[in-house]
């Protein structure tokens, strides 16, 4: 049955999937409306988070958090729209598309509203919860809005835009913060947040989506593998978004964690490889195709928090706030549309493979690049690099959806919210393993610098004297104890040797990660003269052919 009692689908313009919309022929402008609508509610959804993201120190001075309480709004977030997708594509299917889009978008305008009235730690975790759901709803009405907006031939096109357009939200929060904190305080992000998600509601009540079909989807096992993978999930986040923050053997509760979100996962896996219709189809996620496919998106993943943890993280280090990076972030913006219009104009089904290449090839030259930096560095000195590495981050993600949805397409329809869920999954959880990893080893990395430099730092030294001495009567002015002088000229040092050691440990990041990147480069080209000897051919290519061939 459709949404519609009245409407009568036509056999080409039936829905893929149920829960997806019907597929009519529109005229150009209407497709030109469905197209701008998914633009806006792509960029509505990707900033929900990426405003208190970019802008987590404004949160801690207005809640009056630690910083590790501040990270627990951002894992918040996280753990909800990982594990949302686990459920809400059956909900589609079951329920239908128009209630989901009335639920998605009653629920991100709640929750944003919400943001504006609460001003205490446990109500805001709950708050960002509530959007991490609702974000993950919008991200997927992108992708059903813009796939409406191309005709049926170019319809691949628009799923590569809708997986894309979310990936500009971080650049763009970072261009638009600044204004937004000048009108106001830290509350003036949720009212631009909420005009955003007003005109979204609006702009789909203007230009709803067709129909699709209903069928009965939830089993009740559904609930308990649910039961169990969610808080597996969610442990692991906590402990991937905390643990080098308090840092990984101070505390207790990160190993207890890790230990039981390991369990909790193993569990859930165990219950859906033994069920007749999982929901997670066990057996066909570990095909050597489809672990490879995984491995090799989360690894690009990994690479790419260049990005969002290296270069951002030296500027902070160096005292840069989002005011001084905003042409940066433009340049990263223009960029990255790019890296998508070109993923989707020289789109070949017979190599989707080469452009992942590229895009790993490109990611280890800008990490190249940045690895010479100094406290003489500016936002201007990543110009380049990282227009290069947000070139790659979009080449990559429109190839890699396009890879995953043609492997599922062959194998049946039936493995889709398999693929969905895992997909997602491997992108949040390998930005989160990113982050994690490259910012213990810049941590350990600073303490070691730390270290080589204050060993040559003594008193008998002329220069450190000299430098002593100066940072002494820079606070002559207000300090007239001269012991009291010294003593803050050596803080002084300190404090410079400290800001001389994150660069230097910075560098070995970007090191690191060009140094992987090149190390991915040799093994995806591995891989792909491994698929030559077999004789395996594109998965989108294979594709072509079955279709044409009425299969």
């Amino acid at each position: 049955m459709a949404d519609s009692a009245d409407y009568v689908f036509k056999p080409h313009e039936r829905p893929t999937l149920p829960g997806s919309p019907a597929n009519p022929d529109h005229p150009s402008r209407r497709r030109i409306g469905y197209f701008a609508i998914g633009c806006l509610i792509g960029v509505t959804g990707g900033l929900g988070n990426a405003l208190v993201t970019v802008n987590l120190n404004f949160a801690q001075g207005t809640l009056g958090l630690n910083s590790d309480e501040a990270t627990w709004l951002t894992a918040a977030y996280f753990m909800t729209n990982v594990t949302a997708n686990l459920l809400l594509v059956k909900f589609r299917q079951q329920f239908g598309l128009q209630m989901f889009i009335r639920y998605m978008l009653a629920a991100y305008a709640v929750s944003t509203i919400a943001h504006l009235l609460v001003h205490d730690f446990w109500t805001s975790v709950a708050v960002r919860a509530a959007s991490g759901i609702a974000g993950s709803g919008l991200s997927t009405l992108t992708v059903l809005y813009l796939s409406q907006g191309m005709s049926a031939p170019k319809r691949l096109a628009g799923i590569m835009i809708g997986i894309s357009i979310p990936q500009l939200a971080t650049p763009l929060a970072r261009v638009l913060s600044p204004g937004l904190l000048i009108w106001g305080d830290w509350h003036m992000l949720y009212w631009f947040e909420l005009g955003m998600t007003l005109a979204t509601l609006a702009a789909v009540m203007a230009l709803p989506l067709p129909p699709s079909e209903r069928v009965h989807a939830f089993e009740k096992l559904d609930f308990l593998t649910f039961a169990l993978l969610a808080p597996g999930l969610w442990l692991l986040v906590a402990v991937l978004s905390e643990g080098r923050i308090q840092w990984w053997a101070e505390r207790a509760w990160i190993g207890w964690s890790l230990a039981g979100s390991i369990a909790l996962i193993a569990a859930a896996l165990v219950v859906e490889h033994h069920r007749v219709n999982p929901l997670i189809n066990t057996r066909w996620l570990g095909t050597r195709e489809m672990v490879r496919l995984i491995a090799v998106a989360s690894s690009i993943r990994i690479l790419l928090y260049e990005q969002a943890f290296g270069s951002v993280g030296l500027l902070t280090t160096l005292g840069m706030l989002n005011d001084q990076m905003v042409t940066l972030n433009l340049v990263i913006i223009v960029a990255s549309i790019a890296g998508m219009a070109t993923a989707v104009l020289t789109f070949k089904p017979a190599n989707v493979a080469r452009p992942l290449t590229i895009a790993v090839i490109l990611i280890a030259i800008g990490s190249f690049l940045d690895a010479d930096t100094t406290n003489l560095t500016r936002p201007s000195s990543f110009y380049l690099s990282q227009a290069i590495i947000g070139f790659a981050s979009l080449l990559f993600m429109a190839q890699a959806i396009v890879i995953g949805i043609a492997r599922t397409l062959l194998a049946g329809t039936k493995h889709f919210i398999s693929f969905i869920v895992l997909f997602s999954l491997s992108q949040s959880i390998g930005g989160l393993v990113g982050s994690a990893l490259l910012g213990t080893f810049q941590v350990i990395r600073e303490k070691y610098h730390s270290h080589e430099l204050v060993q040559s730092i003594v008193m008998s030294d002329p220069q450190v004297a000299a430098r002593i001495g100066a940072g002494a009567r820079s606070v002559g002015g207000v300090i007239g104890d001269p012991v009291l002088q010294g003593a803050q000229g050596a803080a002084l040092l300190a404090r410079s040797v400290a800001r001389e050691a994150n660069i230097l440990a910075y560098n070995d990041v970007f090191l690191l990660i060009g140094i992987l990147a090149v190390a991915t480069v040799i093994w995806s080209y591995g891989i792909r003269l491994s698929m030559r000897r077999r004789g395996e051919v594109s998965p989108v290519l294979e594709l072509q052919r079955r279709m044409a061939q009425g299969k």
